[in-house]
């Protein structure tokens, strides 16, 4: 797995992801004491112990269910401005107190998933498209 530097990860676990499957994932100290941990861990674990391998810090926070929308912008690597965008076109619930924009992390998580579905069709149109028209010559850049 390949880290990039500032690359933000949110893993959340929803409550049916916090069972423990047998003989499944585990934390294995140097002494050999084992602690199971649930699949959707690995792959915290996984992502910290690339980052780490690669020469970055890592820094860990826990988040709370319900964020301010400028700290879930940053939880997710998107500007506070593009998220309220999104809060602002109904691409993403919220709810007001008299200072502070409420989302929910879920809905968070959400949103950024599409955005990256989003992002990858795109390229991958782009992608797929070739540069040149099937008249075009390539070498001249004129009809053929």
């Amino acid at each position: 797995m390949d880290v990039l530097p500032s690359q933000s990860e949110v893993f959340l676990v929803e409550e049916h992801e916090r069972t423990l499957v047998p003989d499944g994932p585990a934390l294995v100290a140097p002494g050999g004491e084992r602690r199971d941990i649930p699949p959707k861990v690995f792959e915290a674990m996984r992502f910290v112990e690339a980052a780490m391998r690669q020469g970055f810090a890592v820094q860990v926070t826990a988040l709370r269910h319900e964020l301010p929308i400028d700290e879930a912008a940053g939880a997710i690597g998107l500007s506070a401005a593009d998220l309220r965008a999104y809060a602002a076109e109904g691409a993403l619930p919220f709810r007001n107190s008299e200072y502070v924009d409420w989302v929910r992390l879920t809905d968070v998580l959400a949103l950024d998933e599409r955005i990256r579905t989003q992002r990858r069709q795109a390229l991958d149109e782009m992608l797929s498209e070739s540069v040149y028209d099937d008249d075009d010559d390539p070498s001249t850049g004129r009809e053929g």
